[in-house]
């Protein structure tokens, strides 16, 4: 008889009566067993949590390598935008008046409105209000004539070499024995002026330039 027959005709149920051989290796095999489950549930097992841990940062500095990676590989495209950006700034604040220039802008503005056939009305500036790197400067301004002729001013305004904005609209008729077609226009005019390093602070010119005013003609 061979020794995988022998096998088989072991009787698991009564080990006892097994051969010392057998025995011998069925208390080393269990023996294995037992140290194998032993190492896995004890040392490993609780050094689970500290694998899981160091794969999660795995992933998480794979994936900040594959950002800067990424960033590092357009960095010529970034300081191309960069460049453009900056000329785009300094073309906009070419737009703003110093000050030497704001009597000039306020004939313009004034000008524009009796160029469109309006009558002027009031023409008041109000105290200018100092921003991060500019000055606001808000005109309140009541025209009369028609539909067409506030159109006219509306474009002639926009149409001018310097930012101005125009904000609190309204539009009434002037009164019935000035004709139906006669309206007058309440406007509030905002323009803007640069301000110089002699006006302003230290904290002011360590800030990053504020968002430039919004495009010439909008309305607030």
């Amino acid at each position: 008889m061979n020794f995988i027959e022998e096998l088989r005709n072991l009787d698991p149920k009564d080990v006892g009566r097994w051969p010392f051989l057998y025995r011998a290796l069925a208390i080393s095999l269990l023996f294995v067993v037992l140290t194998a489950a032993l190492i896995y549930f004890i040392p490993i097992r609780t050094q689970m949590p500290d694998l899981d841990r160091a794969r999660a940062d795995e992933v998480s500095l794979m994936s900040t390598f594959d950002d800067k990676q990424r960033k590092a590989a357009n960095i010529e495209a970034y300081k191309a935008q960069l460049k453009e950006m900056e000329r785009s700034f300094g073309a906009m604040l070419r737009q703003l008046p110093g000050r030497t220039e704001v009597p000039s802008l306020l004939v313009d503005i004034s000008q524009t409105g009796l160029a469109a056939g309006l009558q002027e009305k009031l023409f008041q500036p109000a105290p200018e209000v100092k921003k991060d790197f500019y000055a606001e400067l808000p005109i309140k301004i009541r025209l009369t004539g028609s539909y067409h002729e506030f159109g006219t001013f509306v474009s002639g305004i926009a149409a001018l070499p310097r930012i101005v904005t125009l904000h609190d609209i309204t539009i009434v008729p002037e009164g019935r024995e000035s004709g139906p077609d006669r309206l007058t226009l309440d406007v509030t005019a905002k323009t803007y002026r640069y301000l110089e390093d002699t006006e302003t602070t230290p904290a002011d010119k360590g800030k990053p330039g504020a968002a430039a005013p919004a495009a010439a003609g909008g309305s607030g």
